[in-house]
């Protein structure tokens, strides 16, 4: 009996971890990079209110698909899906967390805390997302390898690009963080919208990526640049 309980477990464990080890990884490279890193505790907060996010996201996107105008042309389609569906509802839904519960506290006290913090929600929302897509799959641990190296990586970068203007709206320009909500649905759009047109397009991730980790790192270098030159960390 106990044998048989493990072999139901372990490919459920497998599975966890598959979906959690991509997530920890990007999250430790930038926190890392935070001269004054944050409480963990707090980080970890912002992580699971990410994996919160994710149920009214589901949510908001089964609504929002009934919803999509009648006779539109199949790329104004895929662009409804990806643009508002799934970029401005797991965006929107992210920055609400954040925003609502993370951005209040007294250990929110730099720029670079937007970063990391939203990142980590971002992350936390790719974990149950990617888990999500493992249980309706038939080969689940080929969706999170593969989610792991692609779909994280755009969670939580995006993210952490949103969290920039999230940390500025809060020391500097109050009209910033709906810039980054539109600078993060945009790259998210993006994405889905390659892969969603099922062609060559696709292949078109791979540069958004590497373009999305290039401008999240270096809005990281501003952010702590800021808080150095007004005295923040």
């Amino acid at each position: 009996m106990m044998f048989l309980v493990y072999l139901f477990l372990l490919p459920q464990v497998i599975n966890f971890f598959l979906a959690l080890i991509p997530t920890l990884f990007l999250l430790n490279y930038f926190y890392k990079r935070d001269p004054r890193p944050e409480p963990r505790r707090t980080v970890m907060k912002a992580f699971f209110l990410g994996i919160g996010a994710t149920i009214p996201a589901v949510i908001l996107e089964l609504i929002l698909s009934r919803l999509e105008p009648a006779g539109i042309s199949r790329l104004a389609s895929l662009a409804f899906h990806a643009f508002i569906v799934a970029g401005l509802v797991e965006e929107g839904c992210k920055m609400f967390m954040v925003k609502r519960y993370i951005y209040p506290l007294p250990e929110f006290d730099e720029v670079t805390d937007g970063i990391i913090y939203t990142m980590a929600a971002g992350l936390g929302f790719a974990f149950l997302e990617n888990i999500l897509y493992s249980m309706n799959s038939a080969h689940p641990w080929s969706v999170l390898l593969m989610r792991g190296v692609t779909a994280v990586p755009l969670h939580g970068l995006t993210s952490g690009i949103m969290g920039y203007y999230i940390g500025r709206s809060k020391f500097e320009d109050r009209s910033s963080m709906m810039t980054g909500l539109l600078i993060a649905i945009l790259y998210h759009g993006l994405y889905d919208f390659f892969l969603f047109t099922g062609t060559a397009l696709a292949w078109l991730t791979i540069p958004l990526l590497i373009i999305l980790f290039l401008h999240a790192k270096h809005l990281l270098g501003e952010a702590i640049r800021e808080d150095h030159r007004f005295f923040r960390s």
